[in-house]
């Protein structure tokens, strides 16, 4: 029998996972606005109807807002919170106005602020994983010689048939050095069904040996089934000390964790669009309110790490180049910089129009599948 939490354990873990990441993502396009004296008309946590709020001194209407999905930051010259150019109003602008708007502000202004967000979600994650090196640690072998050491195949191993032997040390992964077996693992587990290249050493030479993963269904305790990548060996290794590590280092690991997570956010997706992966494994907002609620029954630590995942997995959304979200409009910019000119005006309105479409669409198939994958449906 699956362990799942209750709906207000959900509900309650959801809240406390999205509604934090976005008002810390739309303080940044807020504060760098600001910086750069850009006016902001609305300040919004949630979509559409208005719930509450209040206007501030400076004339920006702070609200939370029906729909928890999302939020928003509507600068001065804004048609809507997706930032298309009001282009009638912005011909009425007079001179002493144009300072305060978000649309008359030099390229690289505008590009600082609409990249501000997705970086604060960022350095989110990086804070978190650093606060995490400094006061538990990092893991580091007690004995590194026999670590990753291969002790045993299984029954089918197609490490065995590609030429690994017994007293071989796994020391990367893909040309990504390995430190422990379980980092040995994690390189190897976002790979099913994928060729790989395994670096072992043997009598004192490193051997680098291709390999094709297998790939088998796993389920947790909660239920939820993903399917991961193995090469048919087992190691004996010790458990690994945690040495609490200096801010310096701290960072600089956060930040090569953060990689890591892209790299395999990038290769599930790649694996999605080649077939190698189910498109059930995309998630939406149902989703994320079920793996938040078991998070936090998981305790503290295990929570927090997952903000942190879904801090880096809001950054990498928000980038990818569709219209309406934070790459479209980068991809805009970049085109501007190139053409020393905006994209025209009817351009940009067909192109946000069909990210809009393409963004309603997404959501609407990944909300479906992540209800239809609910116990209550059989899933």
């Amino acid at each position: 029998m699956f362990d799942s939490p209750n709906i207000l354990i959900y509900l309650l873990a959801f809240a406390l996972v999205l509604g934090p990441l976005v008002l810390v993502h739309e303080l940044g396009h807020y504060l760098v606005g600001r910086w750069f004296g850009v006016k902001a008309e609305a300040f919004s946590i949630g979509f559409g109807k208005e719930i509450a709020g209040w206007t501030d001194k400076r004339g920006t209407r702070w609200k939370l807002s029906l729909l928890p999905l999302g939020g928003y930051v509507q600068f001065a010259g804004d048609m809507n919170p997706a930032s298309i150019p009001d282009r009638d109003a912005l011909d009425r602008v007079t001179a002493e106005s144009r300072a305060e708007q978000f649309h008359f502000k030099p390229l690289w202004q505008r590009t600082l602020i609409v990249l501000a967000g997705p970086v604060t979600n960022l350095l989110v994650a990086i804070a978190i994983f650093a606060a995490f090196f400094m006061l538990i640690g990092k893991p580091v072998s007690q004995d590194a010689e026999q670590e990753s050491v291969v002790t045993a195949f299984a029954d089918d191993s197609p490490a065995r048939e590609a030429g690994v032997r017994l007293g071989d040390q796994v020391v990367a992964v893909d040309g990504e050095e390995t430190g422990t077996f379980f980092e040995v693992q994690r390189e190897i587990a976002y790979r099913p069904s994928t060729a790989i290249t395994v670096t072992v050493r043997r009598d004192g030479q490193d051997i680098d040996i291709p390999i094709t993963t297998t790939r088998m269904s796993v389920t947790d305790k909660f239920g939820n089934t993903s399917d991961i990548g193995l090469i048919g060996v087992e190691s004996r290794p010790q458990p690994p000390k945690l040495v609490r590590t200096g801010p310096v280092e701290a960072v600089a690991l956060a930040g090569k964790q953060s990689v890591m997570i892209v790299d395999m956010m990038i290769s599930g997706i790649g694996q999605i669009i080649t077939g190698k992966r189910s498109v059930q494994e995309l998630g939406g907002p149902v989703k994320i309110a079920k793996y938040s609620g078991e998070q936090l029954t998981l305790g503290t630590l295990a929570f927090i790490n997952f903000i942190a995942l879904i801090s880096i997995n809001l950054a990498f959304i928000n980038l990818l180049p569709i219209p309406t979200l934070d790459g479209g409009h980068l991809a805009f910019y970049a085109a501007e910089a190139v053409r020393r000119k905006p994209i025209g005006p009817r351009g940009q309105e067909w192109a946000f129009r069909t990210g809009l479409a393409f963004v309603l669409m997404l959501m609407l198939f990944v909300t479906v599948n992540d209800i239809a994958q609910l116990p209550v449906f059989g899933g």
